[in-house]
C-alpha cells in the first residue's frame, strides 16, 4: 500500500509517494539527491533550482549507466558477452560441421 511522505531538498519541502517498507530507501534517495543538487549549487556555475535538478537528474542517470560490474563497464560487460555468444556459435557450427 501506498502512503505519504514529506520530505525536503535543498530547502524545499515535497510530499511523495512511498510504498509500505521503503521509506529507508526512499529517504536515502532524499539525501543522495540533496546532496548532488547541493554540490551543484555550490559549484555556483548553475542558477535556478529547475536547472541544478536537471543537471542532477543527468548527473545521477549518467552514473547509473557506467555502473562497473567487477571492474567492467557494463556496456563493454555486454559487448565482452556478445563477443563470447558469437566464438561459441562459430564452434558450434564448425563441429557440426566435422560430423
Amino acid at each position: 500500500m501506498s502512503k505519504s511522505m514529506d520530505v525536503i531538498i535543498m530547502g524545499r519541502p515535497f510530499r511523495v509517494a512511498c510504498e509500505e517498507g521503503e521509506e529507508g530507501a526512499l529517504l536515502d534517495a532524499v539525501a543522495y539527491l540533496d546532496r548532488k543538487m547541493s554540490e551543484i549549487r555550490d559549484s555556483g556555475k548553475l542558477a535556478g533550482t529547475d536547472r541544478i535538478a536537471v543537471m542532477a537528474a543527468l548527473n545521477v542517470a549518467h552514473e547509473l549507466l557506467t555502473v562497473k560490474t567487477g571492474g567492467v563497464e557494463i556496456g563493454e560487460y555486454k559487448r565482452r558477452m556478445n563477443a563470447m555468444k558469437s566464438s561459441l556459435e562459430k564452434a558450434m557450427i564448425e563441429q557440426d560441421e566435422l560430423f
